[in-house]
Formats: C-alpha cells, sequence, structure tokens
C-alpha cells in the first residue's frame, strides 16, 4: 500500500490537476492519505507527480502514523483500542473503517524538507521515493 502526501500548495494549477488531488482527498498541503496499490491509483499519482510525494508505507511507521494523527470526525483522538481496528483495517485492506477521517494532517518535516521542493526525488522532494518516504514519515509525524 502507498503512503501519498501532499507537498505543494494550490495556486495556479490546472483543473485536472486540482480535480486529481480532490480524488485522492488531498485538499491541503502536509495532509497524507493510505492508498491501495492498484493500476488505476497509479495513475492518478503519476498525474499530480509534480505535487505529492509517494512511496510503500512500512508497518512501524503506519502504526506510529494512526496512532498519533488518526481522527475520528470532530477532530477526536483515537483510544488505544480504536488505532489497533484502524491499523488492522489498513494492513489487510487499505481502506480506513468509516468512523475514521481517511486522511491524516501533518507538521512540516523537522529540520525542513532536504532539497528543493520543485524537483523530483532524489535531487528534490517531489515524486514516488519507495521506502524512503518512511524517513520523511517520521520527521512529519
Amino acid at each position: 500500500m502507498y503512503v501519498v502526501i501532499r507537498i505543494r500548495g494550490l495556486v495556479g494549477l490546472r483543473y485536472e490537476i486540482t480535480d486529481t488531488l480532490n480524488m485522492l482527498r488531498l485538499h491541503r498541503k502536509m495532509h497524507c492519505v493510505i492508498s491501495p496499490e492498484n493500476p488505476a491509483m497509479l495513475g492518478m499519482l503519476r498525474k499530480v507527480k509534480d505535487y505529492i510525494t509517494w512511496g510503500e508505507i512500512s508497518d512501524d511507521v503506519l502504526k506510529l502514523l494512526v496512532e498519533k494523527r488518526g481522527r475520528k470526525p470532530g477532530n477526536k483522538r483515537l483510544t488505544e483500542e480504536d488505532a489497533k481496528r484502524v491499523f488492522d483495517a489498513l494492513k489487510s485492506t487499505g481502506i480506513a473503517p468509516k468512523d475514521v477521517v481517511p486522511l491524516f494532517r501533518l507538521t512540516p518535516p523537522s529540520k525542513g524538507f532536504k532539497h528543493s521542493i520543485k524537483q523530483h526525488f532524489p535531487k528534490g522532494e517531489v515524486g514516488y521515493r519507495g521506502e524512503k518516504i518512511n524517513e520523511l514519515l517520521k520527521r512529519m509525524i
């Protein structure tokens, strides 16, 4: 399963890009979603590759993300039992349960981005980064 983080803002975007980001539920910068690996999702990710970064999330980072940043409607934190249930659901199906907000609000990375947010990985921050997304995600939780 992929973790997708929106890096760049919304000023000056074409309609197709805005529409695709809305379908991915990435409405603001520093928002993150978990998505399943399938050809349709990969096509959408490639279409907006200049505005997001994505990669494969590891189990320990997924568990940390759900515990620290998982929310219920009304911005209520998840209990330990809820966090475990959401983690198991995300790990098995890649889809969050209905009673949980399907995105995670992150902070900008501690010590900042290492490169420009306008160039592709490895020279920049946007685009596909594989397993190295976990390092960035740990700094943003």
